[in-house]
């Protein structure tokens, strides 16, 4: 268990207290603990109330005092928060009417006066100390923030992080929360005056064991495992005219960026929400226009440092495609024979192979609605604004198109798909006649049944193993792309054995 890890910080007035509780809140998670001591009147309810306000995203959220009701739980959209005041707590045995022995799980903890109950506290948690400081002004506070056990390393973090928004200018700047996704990752907006600019917190990600031939699951199908590669993409993406966020300051080893704002104008409308075409059409352009384009394999980082842009490679595509078998069969209660199981691998291999001898390029993985944004200040195909690509790769030009028009988490209608298809290949043939459509169709179909096998596998891993059954909701929509991938002929073998094998995910509620 790591030692404690301890810093002070003055707040001047409330300002700087609700900046401190939106950088620690950009760290925490579900289990995380937090206590507040102090003297009456010392700002700890102040301080939790800042914390609830910045993850609800709404300056005006009511959070009173619990001091009456003893504990209040807020079912916020990021994970519920409970708000708790041991001030009237005589006994700690009233701590279970409560609902407060044990504390509740997959919920940050946030505890006033955990003096009065010092055993029921966890071994790892956060402790924020608030004392008055009358000689800085009538609302100024001192924070010692010390973390404990498995939460020290947040609080080191804390101190990074604090240090690098400092150094860059905008410690003034008001912090608002951004969704985050199903990474480690997260995101605030640093409002100024005259601008706004977004705050990527990417922490190293954990190697994780070693049960890929000897690699983890993310040096196998080359994760990004930090934010070295999305700054080496995003300069070369805007090297070539095509719009990533310029990155305007930078902590590689750290993990901490801020980059330009795109805004929030989206590529998708409607309830339930559905592409919008012309959107969609730039964006199947951009891809044409990307895809034309000789581009290099390595890519200059820093002074004296390159980065190589990895392989997707043929043992990357079956480490993915393996999740089927590791996570969404076991999901659905299916134990495959030995015989199955061998066919299985067989099937994808010959089909993978194939696909791996096709025309390669720059992949950006994960290029679909989530991670564009319409800029529509810009000319042509600079209006398609793209995030999050540090996964990126070498690796098949039909990857990309498949992400875009196979949408995990939105409804593409088949009509929609097949006419981006025709302007897609249309524009590849006037950059090139020689372009092959009826190959590119095969290595699409691929592709298709690959990434969508894969996600039926990563959404029942999101579920089973990190707790997030609300990507369940996501796989009827994700079969229904599979199938349409099962049409195509080189798919006829994978067809058969997956309608033999594979049971239909089950809508979630």
């Amino acid at each position: 268990m790591s030692d404690p890890s301890t810093f002070s910080v003055a707040l001047a007035n409330e300002t700087a207290t609700a900046q401190l509780m939106a950088d620690l809140a950009l760290l925490i998670g579900p289990g995380d603990v937090i206590t507040l001591s102090g003297d009456l009147g010392a700002g700890k309810t102040a301080a939790a109330r800042a914390l609830i306000r910045y993850l609800a995203g709404d300056d005006d959220f009511e959070v009173p005092s619990p001091t009456f009701t003893l504990a209040q739980t807020y079912e916020l959209s990021a994970y519920p928060v409970l708000h708790a005041d041991l001030y009237r707590i005589s006994d700690p045995s009233e701590l279970e009417e409560i609902g407060l022995a044990p504390l509740p799980e997959d919920t940050v903890c946030l505890i006033e006066w955990p003096e009065r109950a010092p055993n029921m506290l966890p071994r790892s948690r956060i402790d924020i100390a608030l004392t008055h400081r009358p000689s800085l002004g009538s609302s100024a506070r001192a924070a010692e923030i010390t973390g404990f056990g498995d939460a020290s390393p947040k609080v080191t973090r804390l101190i990074a992080l604090r240090r690098f928004i400092n150094m860059s200018g905008h410690a003034e700047a008001k912090r608002r929360r951004m969704p985050g996704d199903a990474s480690t990752r997260s995101y605030a907006r640093l409002i100024g005056r005259d601008s706004s600019l977004i705050l990527m917190n990417s922490p190293p990600r954990p190697d994780g064991p070693a049960i890929y031939d000897g690699k983890s699951y993310s040096a196998a199908v080359h994760l990004a495992e930090d934010v070295r590669p999305f700054v080496a993409m995003a300069n070369g993406l805007r090297d070539r005219g095509f719009s990533a966020p310029a990155i305007l300051d930078a902590d590689l080893d750290s993990g901490f960026l801020i980059t330009e704002d795109f805004g929030t104008a989206t590529f998708i409308t409607g309830d339930p929400p559905a592409p919008i075409a012309s959107r969609y059409q730039a964006a199947v352009d951009m891809l044409a226009t990307l895809h034309s384009e000789a581009l290099p394999e390595t890519l200059p980082l820093a002074p004296q440092a390159d980065y190589d842009i990895p392989h997707f490679d043929l043992e990357a595509m079956m480490t993915e495609v393996g999740l089927m078998l590791e996570w969404y069969l076991p999901d659905r209660d299916v134990e495959l024979p030995p015989r199955a199981h061998a066919e299985f691998i067989l099937i994808w291999r010959e089909l993978l192979t194939k696909a791996d001898a096709a025309p390669k390029t720059w992949m950006l993985r994960d290029f679909h609605s989530p991670n564009l944004i319409w800029l529509d200040d810009r000319p042509g195909i600079g209006k398609v604004g793209v995030l999050d690509f540090q996964d990126a790769v070498i690796g098949p030009t039909a990857y990309d198109l498949v992400s875009l028009l196979q949408d995990a988490r939105i409804d593409v209608p088949e009509s929609i798909e097949l006419a981006m298809l025709a302007r897609y290949v249309a524009g590849r043939r006037a950059a090139d006649p020689s372009f092959d459509p009826s190959a590119f169709a095969e290595t699409y179909a691929a592709m298709s049944a690959q990434r969508n096998t894969r996600l039926l596998g990563t959404f029942a891993r999101l579920n089973r193993r990190d707790g997030k059954p609300h990507y369940l909701r996501h796989q009827p929509r994700i079969w229904t792309y599979l199938s349409r991938a099962f049409a195509h002929p080189s798919l006829a073998r994978l067809k058969e054995w997956s309608l033999a094998h594979v049971p239909p995910p089950v809508a979630a509620p």
